[in-house]
């Protein structure tokens, strides 16, 4: 059975809440039609949808499966225009993008990946937010992306995740920078860099609520994109530290790890 043929069949009846109305708009015959939704009912071991005179509506296992389905139909339309893009001359131009602060060795990894992969093609990536990512993924002007959690899956599909333990960037004069590891209790008071809000809500406001699980309440939080200015900002006093992965050694800056990793940033693919 070719379940996304059947699934884009289901969705299509149930947006039109009628048999008749979406075989016209499938351009199959009703019965034919008829016949898909029960073999996938058949395959599901569930009933989908309630037949009336009137039409058809949902059962509440239709409503689950749908809500599965969109973002499978969806990944699947992305897949085959990539694919047609370069089928079509494109060059196998791959249009991507990776979150702020992702760090140089990651970056370099991907690209390294992606040219052992795929000798012949085109990267054109760019650094965007996860909001960014996720509006340009559904519009269809991005072909991929590495996205941080929690990050909503509605129209994606997501690879596995990584874990990224945070740690504290400091200024090497800072008494804490002389620890090897920093308890995250010993940052409360602080002022705290972090990522903007608008950038990954979700993310944002799980950082701070771990945060104040462990016991740390930044005095303020400022939000800073990149990570030239995030250095600035540690550089420019004793009490201001960023939490992020760790990054690439820079002159005047310390990262030090959280014991037992209480805080992460969970990315993955998209």
């Amino acid at each position: 059975m070719d379940l996304l043929l059947h699934l884009r069949y289901f969705r299509t009846v149930a947006e039109e809440q009628h048999f008749g109305r979406a075989a016209e708009r499938l351009r199959v015959a009703q019965p034919s039609l008829s016949q898909r939704i029960q073999r996938l009912e058949r395959e599901l071991g569930v009933r989908l949808l309630d037949r009336g005179r009137t039409g058809a509506t949902l059962t509440p296992a239709g409503r689950l499966v749908l809500a599965e389905a969109d973002p499978l139909l969806d990944a699947a339309d992305r897949l085959r225009t990539l694919v047609g893009r370069v089928q079509g001359g494109a060059a196998g131009t791959l249009r991507a993008a990776v979150p702020p602060q992702l760090g140089g060795a990651t970056i370099a990894a991907l690209l390294t990946a992606y040219r052992d992969r795929s000798p012949g093609g085109e990267l054109d990536l760019r650094e965007l937010s996860t909001a960014d990512q996720r509006a340009e993924l559904t519009a269809g002007t991005l072909d991929a992306g590495i996205v941080r959690h929690p990050c909503p899956a509605t129209g994606l599909g997501f690879g596995p995740q990584l874990h990224q333990p945070l740690g504290a960037l400091l200024a090497d004069q800072d008494p804490l920078a002389a620890h090897t590891e920093i308890d995250v209790r010993e940052l409360d008071g602080r002022e705290l860099v972090l990522f903007p809000r608008a950038d990954a809500p979700a993310l944002h406001d799980e950082t701070l609520t771990a945060c104040a699980r462990h016991g740390c309440t930044p005095s303020a939080v400022r939000e800073v994109a990149g990570i030239e200015f995030t250095r600035a900002l540690i550089l420019s006093g004793t009490h201001v530290v960023a939490l992020l992965p760790r990054p690439a050694p820079e002159p005047g800056t310390t990262w030090r790890p959280l014991p037992a990793n209480p805080l992460t940033w969970r990315t993955s693919t998209a």
